[in-house]
């Protein structure tokens, strides 16, 4: 990826500063682009290599290449001297359609991991999706919560450890769950096979089982103790029946997937590929995303992540048909440089730059995005 002198150079001079120094003057990083390079001389290069793409990383570069290729459409001499990001989202008020999405393991990047994720969430009024790979369990998170907090769910073979696990979450005051359905196994990770990828002395991930409490039901090593490779829509069913939130599906592709979850009675849906770290040359998720919202045609909400990195990438994903887009390299790579105050910045910019780019089009108010904003 390639940034600019001034955004390496303001990158080069944080990162000699030490994490969380009340001195770091976080201004100087403008861009999410800014963040990337800042927090790349801080992660470790085995924490890098493991939050990087999958085989060739050809869909990591298309989930970029797919928004860079969408020219937008301005109109003028609209009034724009109020612009309003708010949007509403299973019954709950936004204050921008932007949310955090679920990555693993904070505090191999932070120390204070995913409770400073939570803080700087709460800051931004921004929606966190907690991960089942949390290194940090879901109620100590759900104290430093100052939004809505999300939970996603790796269903395990061990139906009571997850009904547990949900409910506990909901307990916790988790206001939806977010069922993964694109991971019966993962795919080729060379980058983090070579950098042979392990917890720090003293962390865990409180929500998964132990490695080696299960076995896998095909006796196969392609799947991890972790993953449930016989999970079906018949497992969707029995977690709707055991939870009294609103549960998404994330990791919808195939519009035909899309048809089939509001059949089932799902509450929403999350397109997305894993940000590209599980299947290689599947679609970009900005590629997949009008067909999947086409499908469904507004009978439930449908989200989106990966790629994301400017105002104007959210904007052309809600043209698209999302009602909301989340992120989740960016902001951890806020967590690596500034802690909370990172995470809070990265989102700060987002929106800035979504504010911006709703003016320059002349749509002041979120219900304004349509197709019409996208040049044909």
């Amino acid at each position: 990826m390639n940034l600019s002198a001034r955004s390496a150079d303001a990158a080069q001079t944080l990162a000699s500063r030490s994490t969380d120094d009340p001195a770091t003057h976080l201004d100087e990083l403008v861009s999410l682009f800014d963040f990337e390079a800042a927090a790349e001389r801080r992660i470790s290069h085995m924490v890098w290599e493991y939050y990087s793409g999958v085989a060739d990383e050809i869909t990591l570069r298309w989930n970029r290449e797919a928004y860079d290729r969408l020219r937008l459409r301005p109109r003028v001499l609209v009034d724009v001297s109020k612009i309003d990001t708010r949007t509403r989202l299973f019954g709950q008020e936004l204050a921008h359609p932007i949310l955090l999405a679920p990555a693993a393991d904070h505090r191999m990047i932070h120390p204070d991991g995913e409770a400073a994720t939570a803080r700087g969430a709460g800051s931004t009024n921004t929606i966190f999706v907690l991960s089942s790979f949390t290194n940090t369990c879901v109620e100590d998170v759900a104290r430093h919560a100052r939004a809505p907090l999300w939970f996603q769910l790796y269903v395990q073979r061990d139906r009571e450890f997850t009904r547990d696990i949900v409910q506990r979450a909901a307990s916790a005051g988790c206001k939806a769950l977010c069922v993964t359905v694109d991971t019966p196994t993962f795919g080729a990770r060379n980058r983090q096979a070579r950098a042979k990828y392990e917890l720090a002395p003293g962390l865990s991930r409180p929500h998964l089982p132990r490695p080696g409490k299960t076995s896998s039901a095909t006796g196969s090593q392609v799947f991890p103790d972790w993953t449930e490779p016989a999970l079906t829509w018949r497992d969707v069913s029995w977690l709707r029946s055991i939870v009294n939130i609103p549960v998404l599906l994330k990791g919808v592709l195939n519009p035909d997937d899309a048809e089939r979850a509001v059949q089932e009675g799902v509450a929403g849906i999350i397109v997305s590929n894993h940000g590209a770290r599980n299947l290689d040359t599947v679609p970009a998720t900005a590629d997949a995303l009008p067909c999947v919202t086409e499908k469904v045609a507004g009978r439930i909400p449908v989200l989106v992540d990966g790629g994301i990195r400017r105002g104007t990438d959210v904007v052309k994903a809600l043209a698209l048909g999302a009602s909301a887009v989340l992120i989740a390299r960016p902001y951890l790579y806020g967590l690596a440089v500034a802690g909370e105050r990172g995470v809070q910045r990265v989102v700060e910019i987002l929106r800035t730059e979504l504010e911006m780019a709703m003016g320059l089009l002349g749509r002041p108010t979120i219900k304004d995005i349509d197709r019409a904003v996208l040049w044909r």
